[in-house]
């Protein structure tokens, strides 16, 4: 399980550097939580911004390049939100790695059945 750990780690560096910003997840409220799903789903689409930013995405400009190394910045920005969300909602990093495998296994029959229509209960065991 070398990947949970790593997993674990990223969510104990956050939590450091939450901490340190003054963000403290455990024992929110809920107008807390609310607040701080929204900052960081603002800073999420902030981030998505800047990475659509670093491709070629004006089809009409010339004077555009990929810049690699700016999207793994932003990538790695994304997971600090991310990251400091499911915080937030109070999940753990093994809470995130096992509602990611269940979830991946709805993906997989969604597309065995060829996902045809939408089956809004398929994912309430997650």
């Amino acid at each position: 399980m070398e990947n949970a750990d790593q997993l674990r780690e990223l969510f104990r560096m956050q939590k450091s550097l939450n901490d340190r910003i003054g963000v403290q997840t455990d024992g929110m409220s809920d107008e807390d939580k609310t607040k701080w799903v929204l900052n960081y789903c603002r800073a999420m689409s902030q981030e998505l911004a800047e990475l659509t930013d670093s491709v070629p995405w004006k089809w009409w400009a010339k004077y555009q390049k990929l810049d690699e190394q700016n999207a793994r910045v932003e990538v790695v920005d994304l997971f600090h939100f991310l990251i400091s969300l499911a915080q937030v909602l109070g999940m753990s990093a093994d809470d995130v790695f096992a509602a990611y495998c269940k979830k991946n296994e709805v993906n997989f029959q969604r597309q065995d059945s060829g996902y045809t229509e939408k089956d809004h209960d398929d994912s309430k065991h997650i």
